[in-house]
């Protein structure tokens, strides 16, 4: 049975229900009322300070982030940090006192320099043909597939080095291709209260996949602000 909830001024969404994280491939986006993932290619603009909230939050629960590069250029992604609060969620998960690492998937084998400088290094996640591109960024390099990524393949090699909890930021493309390899375990979704017209991201091909994947809506929160927080489930 779906638990549906209004959320009280000011609570945090995060302590409904998000913690502990799911061993396997959390994903976590936000979609405008009329299905775009982006504005001016950002999705900041649709957000809010709950849905940023959560998305920190998120962080601390999970042994890995993992997010394309397109995305953190265009976000302007650097090191996870976290907070004291988000610091003792960890701690009492039992995921020690350090934030989790970036996963970047880079085609090209280059990550931003703001990805730099943090407690925890980067992991690149690129092909065999940009190697020896990759190995110049000096961080621990996975490589999967040959000119493009096979995500598939470095989603594997995550999880042989322990880390089972691994939370997807996107963007749309990154999501198209663990949808594609059937590797969503839990799609958390906000969905802003905003109209956003037509905003390309992205030129992926057409989803492989020989049906829709179904789901299971398992909790639904519904913001004072007309947000709505959404967790789906494998069925």
């Amino acid at each position: 049975m779906t638990d549906v909830r209004a959320l009280p001024a000011g609570a945090a969404v995060e302590d409904h229900g998000y913690r502990p994280a799911p061993a396997g491939v959390r994903v976590n986006m936000i979609f405008s009322a009329d299905g775009a993932a982006a504005f001016a290619g950002r999705a900041g603009p649709l957000s809010c300070p709950a849905d940023y909230a959560l998305l920190l939050a998120l962080r601390a629960y999970s042994d890995v982030v993992l997010v394309g590069a397109g995305t953190a250029r265009a976000e302007g992604y650097g090191p996870v940090r976290l907070g004291p609060e988000h610091r003792a969620h960890r701690r009492e998960l039992g995921l020690g006192d350090d934030p989790p690492p970036l996963a970047v998937v880079s085609r090209s084998g280059r990550l931003p320099e703001s990805m730099f400088g943090g407690p925890t290094p980067p992991i690149l996640i690129t092909g065999a043909a940009n190697t020896s591109t990759a190995r110049e960024t000096g961080c621990q390099v996975i490589v999967s597939g040959t000119d493009t990524v096979d995500v598939g393949g470095a989603i594997h090699q995550l999880r042989e080095q322990g880390l089972q909890r691994i939370l997807c930021e996107g963007g749309p493309a990154l999501l198209d291709e663990l949808v594609a390899h059937d590797l969503v375990d839990e799609l958390c979704v906000t969905l802003a209260p905003k109209l956003a017209g037509s905003q390309p991201v992205g030129t992926g091909a057409p989803s492989a996949i020989a049906a829709p994947t179904a789901l299971r809506l398992g909790r639904v929160l519904v913001g004072a602000d007309g947000y709505l927080f959404l967790t789906y489930h494998r069925g």
